[in-house]
């Protein structure tokens, strides 16, 4: 964001100089000539030899324009800073896209962190109750394997933490924030975040995203400044050059002050003296071929700013194509993890009571349920854990990375609700990293 904002200065800057080239540079200066050997005398027609020092110093308004860039070139600039201003605001919506698949992120790896802490609070629980049955009952094998299991949930226990703090880390990268924070939504990890309906037609959604993504406006902005540039090439031999200068120093950049001349290595005579020449001079440019040559080159340029402003037209409906499918997916695929996910809570609690149940087979008792198939249910509870976690993360993520293919048309959000109370953040940083800045220094500075 701060670098589309800095190019927001260079392009204020470029319109300010294309506003200003009406107005004359002020210069001042010396000159000093010698002048030794021959010479015209104009008054007596002959040629004499003298020796002459000329010595001239004084201030001038100077000024060469051409009037087809100073009344153009600001309407060109004025493009261009229109859409560097339509940049900035795709940079911000960038940064909120790329946070929010951070937050996200992070939001997903806490879900699995705490899954996988109930999983292994419920394996322990398990283990407990299978060593605790007869041994007639239930080979030690059995037990070790649900130990093995334990073992191994842990293990992922462990990992999900691991990951919740990478992915903090990346969060706090993004918003350059202390690396060292451990990020903890304030969202409960079953949270759904509905921005955009899923079930509105896709048809619908194409008109929005074309005219609220400032790429689009960008593009448009350039596609005016080109037009600009043609009319501004197409006017350059009607209108003229504009000189403003003097005429009796070397290079004609002294107007008026002090002069003196003498003979020889003498300057007895000053006095002062004001020269100033004003002249409008019309330009054809290599007999006019010139001139179509930079026509041409501004009609090029233009046909590059359409056929960039079609191609982001292309990668805008992508977008939103994109975005579209794997929010459609990611609404069924939620309603399917519930589902798995409560079945797999009941059924690991049924196998879990039902451990210690026997019955009689063929005056011979056996469990009702095997071992086994607690432990296999409560893999089961655990990998259901993870795709619920995961894919409300995804239904999260596919709602902001729409509601960005979109250009955040804050009117169509579904559900409009006041927003709660704000909440301050750290944004200290550790001594060893840069400060956050705001942006590019101001041009006074």
């Amino acid at each position: 964001v701060a670098a589309a904002q800095a190019s927001v200065w260079v392009a204020e800057a470029e319109l300010t100089r294309a506003k200003l080239l009406w107005v004359p540079s002020v210069l001042f200066g010396v000159d000093y000539i010698r002048h030794d050997g021959g010479g015209p005398d104009f008054n007596k027609g002959i040629m004499t030899a003298p020796s002459v020092n000329y010595f001239y110093a004084g201030p001038s308004l100077y000024q060469y324009v051409n009037l087809t860039d100073a009344i153009y070139q600001p309407l060109v600039a004025r493009q261009v800073l229109n859409a560097r201003h339509w940049d900035v605001q795709s940079a911000k919506n960038e940064a909120l896209l790329q946070t929010a698949d951070a937050y996200f992120l992070v939001h997903q790896s806490r879900g699995l962190y705490a899954g996988a802490l109930y999983t292994v609070e419920r394996g322990r629980d398990l283990v407990e109750r299978i060593a605790q049955l007869s041994k007639e009952l239930v080979p030690t094998v059995e037990v070790d394997q649900a130990r093995n299991m334990l073992a191994d949930l842990e293990q992922r226990a462990v990992a999900a933490r691991q990951q919740w703090r990478v992915q903090s880390a990346n969060l706090t990268q993004v918003l350059r924030l202390d690396p060292r924070a451990v990020v903890e939504p304030l969202e409960h990890d079953h949270t759904q975040v509905t921005l955009i309906d899923p079930g509105r037609p896709l048809d619908d959604l194409m008109p929005i995203a074309l005219t609220n993504r400032p790429e689009l406006a960008s593009r448009r902005a350039l596609v005016q400044a080109a037009e600009e540039g043609i009319r501004r090439e197409k006017a350059r031999p009607l209108l003229p050059l504009v000189l403003l200068n003097g005429f009796q120093s070397a290079g004609m950049l002294i107007q008026g002050g002090l002069f003196a001349l003498g003979p020889n290595s003498s300057l007895n005579q000053w006095t002062g003296r004001e020269d100033t020449s004003i002249q409008l001079i019309w330009q054809l440019e290599n007999f006019g071929f010139g001139n179509l040559a930079r026509i041409k080159a501004q009609r090029g340029h233009e046909s590059r700013a359409i056929i960039d402003l079609r191609r982001t037209q292309d990668m805008v409906a992508a977008d939103v194509t994109r975005a579209y499918a794997r929010l459609q997916s990611a609404t069924a695929r939620v309603l399917q993890a519930d589902r798995a996910l409560r079945t797999g809570i009941i059924t690991f609690n049924g196998h879990l009571e039902g451990l210690g149940q026997t019955r009689r087979l063929a005056n011979v008792l056996v469990l009702t349920f095997r071992p086994q198939e607690a432990v296999y249910s409560l893999e089961l509870l655990n990998v259901a854990f993870d795709e619920y976690f995961t894919t409300v993360a995804e239904y999260n993520r596919a709602q902001f990375e729409l509601f960005h293919a979109l250009g955040y048309p804050a009117q169509e959000v579904t559900s409009l609700r006041t927003p709660g109370e704000v909440l301050a953040v750290d944004t200290a940083r550790p001594p060893y990293l840069p400060p956050v800045g705001n942006g590019p220094p101001p041009a006074t500075r």
